[in-house]
């Protein structure tokens, strides 16, 4: 029953990447004309260039309506009290659906605005998705969500600044919004938190196309999310930006880079290289703008799933994967080693192998798994070259007792 789900989901999740990967621009939330750091307006950007395309939103301009999921209407009207609220830091967009989600500053509510309408029609899935923390309805600056992205499952997912409340919400037409629980820091991260103010907090989040989640914390740090586990694996920081350039929006352009805008100054978008996390800045002529946020529909990474995706060999190890509770981490690999957390396996010897997406053996490796271990660490073999490549564990029956693709950078 594990392998039906797990082939379905994967299903789900390459037919929604394959639909979105091919954008070269994204939507900025931006500041407006007369108020540069009031972030209300929404505007599509052309992210290879940094022309302004159009302005699909405009707080005090443009007339809109707004629903509720039932699609009760609860207001129309040209009013500064705009869906975008007091301003916007956090977005993401569907592209199966069509629409752009969003959560106002000082609010945890959670929007969407239906871009397949010629008018401006926002719905309101969620009120108060965190608990208000203080008597004019506002969040705490700690529970306000600064971080949204739909993942390749098809799940939106938003993060609180303090990255105590990863919530998920579903995009059909009676939306579940949850809050899934608090991230956890990865061992190797030490001093840098997740959850630390001075260095993680505010930014933004991209989605890779193997499932997994990207924190570009306004301070360059870049952290891998595995949603499973709700483990954060700080992967290091952006090189090459202003130094008071924050990194407060971040998409991902087509040819695999995530762009990055900053709120505060207006020096335009960078594109960062996610092999060494080095920036350069986008060429433009047109008149840089800040952008609190930006969102596409494009994933890390695109062009290594459809290869695993394509390939019989990874749909058919794929097939015999029995231990859902078993993890590989960090992933991608930047370093020499690996470890994967073995959830319920039992007792006994067990041999890992890596092997590249033509079924060839590159290692094999012996190991021992008692009731009290945890996880196993695998020393990579120097000659591996960057790519995907599949790991598998075997038990002493020589059975794949667990699958799992792996990036190594």
């Amino acid at each position: 029953m594990k392998s039906t789900l797990l082939l379905s989901t994967l299903f789900t999740a390459f037919s929604y990447s394959a639909m979105a990967q091919n954008n070269s621009s994204c939507y900025a939330i931006t500041g407006k004309d007369n108020n540069n750091f009031f972030w209300a307006d929404i505007k599509l950007v052309d992210m290879a260039t940094g022309k302004i395309i159009k302005t699909v939103f405009e707080t005090n301009k443009t007339s809109f309506k707004i629903s509720n999921a039932a699609n009760n209407t609860l207001a129309e009207q040209r009013s500064i009290n705009a869906p975008t609220g007091n301003g916007v830091a956090a977005c993401a967009f569907d592209a199966v659906h069509n629409r752009l989600y969003f959560s106002p500053l000082y609010l945890s509510d959670i929007h969407y605005l239906d871009l397949n309408k010629a008018d401006a029609n926002f719905t309101t899935i969620k009120t108060k998705a965190i608990a208000s923390s203080v008597n004019d309805g506002n969040v705490l600056e700690e529970n306000q969500i600064t971080r949204m992205v739909i993942g390749a499952d098809g799940y939106g997912y938003a993060l609180t600044n303090d990255a105590n409340h990863l919530i998920r919400f579903s995009t059909d037409k009676n939306p579940v919004v949850e809050d899934i629980g608090s991230l956890i820091d990865a061992a190797a991260n030490k001093e840098i938190s997740i959850h630390n103010k001075c260095s993680s907090w505010g930014g933004d989040m991209v989605a890779d196309a193997f499932g997994k989640l990207v924190i570009v914390a306004a301070t360059h740090n870049v952290f891998i999310v595995d949603i499973d586990t709700k483990t954060a694996t700080l992967k290091g920081a952006i090189s090459g930006l202003p130094v008071n350039f924050t990194t407060n929006g971040a998409a991902v352009n087509n040819d695999g880079s995530i762009v990055v805008s900053s709120a505060n100054v207006f020096e335009g978008l960078y594109k960062v290289n996610m092999k060494d996390l080095s920036a350069t800045k986008i060429v433009s002529v047109e008149n840089p703008f800040n952008a609190s946020d930006l969102a596409n529909g494009n994933f890390l990474y695109q062009k290594e799933a459809d290869a695993a995706k394509n390939f019989p060999l990874a749909k058919s190890s794929l097939a015999v994967t029995t231990n859902g509770n078993a993890k590989i981490f960090p992933n991608p690999v930047s370093g020499s080693q690996f470890r994967i957390l073995l959830g319920n396996q039992k007792a006994g010897q067990y041999t890992v192998q890596v092997r590249d997406l033509a079924g060839r053996a590159i290692q094999s490796t012996t190991t021992t798994i008692t009731k009290s271990t945890k996880t196993t660490t695998i020393n990579l073999a120097n000659q591996l070259t960057k790519g995907v490549y599949l790991v598998n564990l075997l038990n002493d029956n020589n059975q794949i007792a667990f699958t799992e693709k792996i990036v190594i950078e």
